[in-house]
């Protein structure tokens, strides 16, 4: 009598339940974002959500006795990281939502897996599939009406291009770093350390970059802001990074980035309570017809 084949990667226990944790915490942190960049100029406030990141995962890292020695090539590794990952990425991400509401952001940052893929392919030899690229284009038709809807109500100060550019360069970045992590030289290297080291060298370009675009720090007096600081820091940074690059590792950074699925319900959920986003049928449908496309490839990826 045959054994029952082994459940699908992202339906074991140890998959499924980092999975949506992550999907759970990221969904709430595009809302948290609006917040910093309302009261801060938006390199400080990355650079302050990795001055709190940064130390506590190093103590993570100590904790759980892993060694912070990386080795020369660990820390090339950890520079690109962190130039890409914890530096470029955020930047890009905080400035985008200046000119886009978050749940728009998210939506585009669900098409993460598309690069994800293509990079996967490319660098670490995963397959991708004709379905896949399918899948992949009927999402972007949806996210394309969902950003003309965007430019109609203008939110912001309305410069909804360079938003979407922004948020691309976001993707772009990101994308990049999930997937170098997981070469032959970031499986070798504790996963923890790696990120602290990463979120060492991204917090030390963060703090450049912060003064050399927006001047001397500015320290805003609202609690609210630093309670946002510190959920983006720890539970945002420092609980869902070793998550998510644990799971890229897993499962292979294509399927990883499906976890924006389910983040894009909760951001657009929040959006639309907490930013009174504006719905119409050219969105509803966009919104839609995202899904279907992501669905489709998750399919796809799965066969």
């Amino acid at each position: 009598m045959s054994e029952a084949p082994p459940p699908h990667a992202l339906l074991r226990p140890r998959i499924a339940l980092p999975f949506l944790l992550v999907a759970l915490i990221w969904g709430s942190t595009w809302w948290v974002i609006t917040g910093q960049i309302s009261q801060a100029p938006a390199s400080w406030s990355v650079t302050y959500r990795f001055l709190v990141a940064t130390p506590c995962m190093f103590v993570l890292a100590t904790a759980m006795g892993k060694s912070l020695r990386l080795g020369r090539k660990g820390h090339y590794l950890a520079l690109f990281v962190g130039l890409t990952q914890f530096c470029a990425n955020f930047n890009f991400v905080y400035r985008a939502e200046l000119h886009l509401t978050s749940g728009i952001v998210a939506v585009m940052f669900s098409l993460l897996m598309v690069p994800n893929a293509v990079l996967g392919r490319v660098i670490l030899g995963q397959p991708v599939t004709r379905r896949f690229l399918a899948g992949s284009l009927v999402a972007i038709a949806g996210i394309a009406m969902l950003l003309i809807h965007e430019a109609r109500i203008s939110p912001l100060d309305g410069n909804v291009t360079l938003g979407i550019l922004l948020a691309i360069g976001g993707i772009l970045a990101a994308s990049s770093s999930n997937v170098m992590q997981a070469n032959a030289t970031g499986r070798a290297l504790p996963l923890f350390s790696l990120l602290a080291w990463s979120m060492f060298y991204g917090v030390i370009a963060d703090f450049a970059l912060a003064w050399l675009t927006a001047g001397p720090p500015v320290l805003p007096t609202n609690w609210h802001y630093w309670a946002g600081i510190g959920w983006l820091a720890l539970a945002g940074s420092v609980v869902t990074f070793p998550l998510y690059y644990t799971i890229v590792r897993e499962i292979g950074p294509g399927r990883a980035a499906y976890n924006g699925l389910f983040v894009v319900v909760i951001a657009m959920l929040i959006s639309t309570f907490v930013e009174g986003y504006d719905w119409s049928v050219l969105a509803a449908s966009g919104a839609v017809l995202a899904m279907a496309g992501m669905l489709l490839a998750l399919r796809a990826r799965q066969a």
